[in-house]
């Protein structure tokens, strides 16, 4: 089995935020696949399905970014997991818009989706992390990622999550390094 979790933050202001990159590319997934209508659980939204040969399990944490890893531990304890059979997509301000890069492991770069889920899992998961950009000056982060993308951003952001979508098939399949490859705008 596979645990995919999109971080982001609930309720319907975040909704198109930069922040909540990582849950759109879920629901981008759960369409593409049809995967059943999400339920509440593991304090998240929820949705399980197989894809291919392997089980997949869509997580949408509901305890907003900075209290991720409860909602991710809850899940990997429920199945049994190792941290390397989940994924985490997320927002990245050191990436250009639309870049994609997916790493073992690491740290969590500021993000503290990822430092939650560290303290609560460790930190040898897969991470996708989907390039936002950066607005320039570091008191502009915050605002940045909690604003809805701008107009300017649809085509990439629209091409991104139908990749993801589409290439996620291969996911259950391949390593996510691999899998990545194919996601070149």
């Amino acid at each position: 089995m596979l645990l995919c979790v999109g971080l982001g933050n609930p309720g319907q202001q975040y909704l198109m935020t930069r922040h909540n990159i990582g849950f759109m590319a879920i629901d981008s997934i759960a369409h593409s696949h049809d995967f059943p209508v999400f339920k509440k659980k593991f304090q998240g939204e929820y949705s399980e399905r197989k894809v291919g040969e392997t089980s997949v399990g869509l997580l949408k944490p509901q305890t907003f970014m900075n209290l991720s890893g409860t909602s991710v531990q809850s899940a990997m304890a429920f199945y049994k997991l190792n941290p390397e059979q989940i994924i985490v997509i997320h927002d990245d301000l050191d990436l250009v818009p639309g870049q994609v890069k997916v790493k073992l492991g690491g740290g969590a770069g500021g993000h503290n989706g990822l430092k939650s889920i560290d303290q609560s899992i460790g930190n040898t998961y897969w991470r996708v992390r989907l390039g936002i950009g950066h607005p320039g000056v570091r008191h502009l982060v915050t605002p940045h990622v909690l604003s809805a993308f701008d107009s300017s951003d649809h085509d990439w952001l629209t091409t991104l999550l139908q990749l993801l979508a589409e290439q996620f098939v291969h996911l259950t399949s391949e390593k996510p390094d691999v899998w990545v490859k194919r996601l070149i705008l």
